[in-house]
């Protein structure tokens, strides 16, 4: 059994028994995970899960607004948003985005401007953000060069990676991070493989995104943190190195992004 590995983004609130899922991580030696945040003006919630966190098991958080939020959500400023953030137990800001495949085009302006401010209070506290993308690579890359050319470079993370490789590229070109999913052990997904194995180990983190998307041969159930170990058995078959190199490496890579975990 390979040990250590970090879950760097799932929902814990979402879980239907947490109890159950943080025992099947703790039997699977999981180092820690983190639990997402995905409106803002609910971030107590994501901070007291992280009442759960034991010596052996870490749970962190992040704060933020998920792009299919953010019509129902107060917009509040980036200061706000950076304030809230010095809870020891927050390590980023997001999920945000932009996601193209819900919704119709009339929002798409109003993700933007919730993606800008998330990005000026990861600039402010150094956290890094966690930065969803679906159906909208352009766009995606578009921010981020246009962010980074007028302010300056920040940290962070392309979570749940199933975009093209153009926009893996900007990132790495960037600074970013990108981690994936289950998504790699679907079939018919020949495409991100390839870029899972073109990205350089040094910028690889892996994910569940619980209770959403389990691998194979989990796929059609609830997931759980403990399933981190399938998408990274996966991902180490698919560079041809070892489930352990793959497991220090993710979690090496982990700690070098959100450094306030460490």
């Amino acid at each position: 059994m390979v040990s250590g590995l970090i879950d760097s983004h799932c929902h814990l609130d979402r879980v239907a028994d947490l109890k159950e899922a943080l025992n099947q991580a703790r039997a699977e030696q999981l180092a820690g995970m983190v639990t997402i945040g995905t409106e803002f003006s609910k971030a107590q919630t994501q901070i007291d899960l992280t009442r759960h966190s034991q010596p052996d098991l870490k749970i962190w958080c992040s704060l933020g607004t998920h792009p299919d939020a953010v019509q129902d959500a107060p917009l509040v400023t980036a200061e706000e948003m950076a304030e809230r953030c010095n809870h020891p137990a927050v390590i980023g800001i997001g999920e945000t985005g932009l996601d193209f495949f819900q919704g119709d085009e009339s929002v798409r302006a109003l993700q933007e401007k919730f993606f800008r401010t998330h990005i000026a209070a990861a600039r402010m506290t150094g956290l890094p953000l966690i930065i969803h993308a679906r159906e909208a690579d352009h766009d995606v890359a578009r921010i981020l060069e246009d962010e980074t050319g007028r302010n300056g470079a920040f940290p962070f993370l392309l979570h749940c990676f199933a975009s093209g490789m153009k926009l893996a590229e900007t990132a790495l070109k960037l600074g970013g991070y990108i981690s994936f999913s289950g998504i790699i052990t679907f079939r018919k997904t020949e495409t991100l493989q390839e870029t899972a194995r073109f990205i350089p180990e040094d910028r690889l983190l892996v994910e569940t995104d619980s209770p959403y998307l389990a691998p194979v041969p989990k796929r059609g159930k609830p997931n759980t943190p403990a399933y981190v170990t399938f998408t990274a058995a996966r991902l180490a078959e698919l560079r041809g190195i070892a489930p352990e190199q793959l497991a220090a490496s993710t979690t090496a890579n982990f700690y070098r992004l959100f450094k306030k975990a460490a």
